[in-house]
């Protein structure tokens, strides 16, 4: 089920705010033959941030909230260097995927005469973006540490330098009559990269239904692009595409934002992979039983049930690599005479036993030493927070709380979500 998106919102009727963008967009939807319902609006007002879609009178599921022409939707292929971009396809291969699509961006935004000026105009601030890889890195390790995050952002942007000064710069000055030097900037691809890596499409192109519980985008007829209501819309309620199931440190690390507990019902916690051996090599003695369980821990990785990078997924009602987890802790636990015959039988993989199931509801059932070891590996995980759990309850009380800065607070719904899914395991594991 998608999650629902909570954002400071706007007070306000369907309709209002600055007019002038609002307006030369929806001229420019009728000059490209853009199918607007009557029944919504674009507006800045009653939406939860930036330009969004309103309904002006109540939608019932299946009706047709827009449809776009696909001469109008702006991508690599119908940008004005599209050709150029087919040619080089080859030479702007990455790891991203993404680099021919944020080369036409970075072409369209810099040309005074683009046929996408209107859409442009309805953007957020890209200097503005609340995407932790905007924040000072010292911000940013202070308010998430523990819940994964940081770690993701350093990968992003390690491989947005890379592929910016590997790939799109010399590109960019191989074609200087194409791009001025002022979208040459690592700092503008970063902000696109965020802006692409938040919409995840191939083509780009309506913003202004912002991502969130309500209609998704259905492909039709092959001239056009549809988006209908999958659920029925009150007048004067925002409409939304939905994000999907997404954790908490997902959707901020994604899109700059994270719902508050306990709105986000598909939020996860994460035991790293490396964590549980840890946690194992806790309970040994002597170099012997050390050595067995690093031979344990390879025979794990061959049957690809572990990695150094890896890690378990505990959500609220279930665990989300059931398997993978399972398999850990009964290998990690069994005798060494056990293990001896399960490494030669290459893991029995079709003897799954119920003793071996890891729902939530089964944990407190497990073997002793499962659970003790499961344990082990949450305490453990709890420790690579900067707080405790006793912390984050007196901060969102209601007074203090309103006296943290945006992104203290969606830091705050993120680390606090994930302590309350480790400490119900403590629970059933005690």
């Amino acid at each position: 089920m998608a999650t629902q998106a909570k954002r400071r919102r706007v007070v306000g009727p369907a309709g209002g705010g600055d007019p002038a963008p609002v307006a030369g967009f929806l001229s420019w939807c009728r000059r490209v033959g853009l199918e607007l319902s009557p029944k919504v609006a674009v507006s800045r007002q009653g939406t939860v941030a930036g330009y969004g879609m309103v309904a002006r009178e109540s939608v019932q599921a299946g009706e047709l909230l827009f449809a776009v022409p696909r001469a109008a939707l702006l991508s690599q292929h119908t940008c004005a260097i599209g050709g150029l971009l087919e040619r080089e396809r080859g030479a702007l291969q990455s790891q991203s995927g993404w680099v021919p699509l944020l080369l036409a961006l970075l072409h369209e935004l810099q040309a005074p005469a683009s046929p996408w000026s209107p859409y442009f105009a309805l953007w957020p601030e890209l200097g503005r973006l609340e995407h932790p890889m905007f924040w000072p890195e010292e911000e940013r390790r202070r308010l998430l540490q523990g819940t994964g995050v940081p770690e993701a952002v350093e990968k992003d942007l390690a491989n947005i330098r890379s592929e910016y000064y590997s790939i799109v710069l010399p590109f960019m000055e191989a074609h200087s009559d194409l791009f001025s030097p002022r979208v040459r900037s690592l700092e503008l691809y970063r902000q696109l990269v965020a802006l692409v890596m938040a919409y995840r499409r191939e083509v780009i192109f309506m913003r202004l239904a912002w991502e969130g519980p309500g209609p998704s985008f259905s492909l039709p007829p092959q001239h056009c692009l549809r988006m209908v209501a999958t659920q029925p819309i009150p007048e004067g309620h925002e409409i939304f595409n939905t994000y999907g199931q997404m954790a908490n440190w997902q959707l901020i690390h994604m899109y700059g934002f994270a719902e508050p507990y306990p709105d986000n019902t598909d939020d996860t916690a994460d035991i790293q992979m490396v964590t549980v051996r840890e946690a194992a090599l806790q309970g040994t003695k002597v170099e012997a039983e050390r050595l067995l369980l690093y031979e344990r821990w390879d025979f794990l990785c061959k049957l690809e049930m572990v990695g150094e990078e890896g890690a378990f997924v505990i959500g609220r009602e279930e665990v989300l690599t059931e398997e993978e987890l399972a398999t850990t802790l009964k290998v990690l636990c069994m005798p060494a005479e056990e293990f001896r015959e399960f490494k030669d039988h290459d893991g029995w993989r079709d003897d799954k036993r119920e003793e071996d199931s890891l729902t939530i509801t089964d944990i407190p059932k497990l073997k002793a030493s499962w659970r003790q070891l499961l344990r082990d590996s949450v305490l453990l995980t709890l420790q690579t927070y900067a707080t405790d759990l006793k912390t984050e309850q007196d901060l969102l009380s209601n007074e203090v709380y309103a006296t943290l800065s945006w992104r203290e607070q969606q830091a705050l719904q993120v680390r606090y979500g994930q302590k309350m899914i480790l400490h119900q395991l403590l629970e059933l594991t005690s």
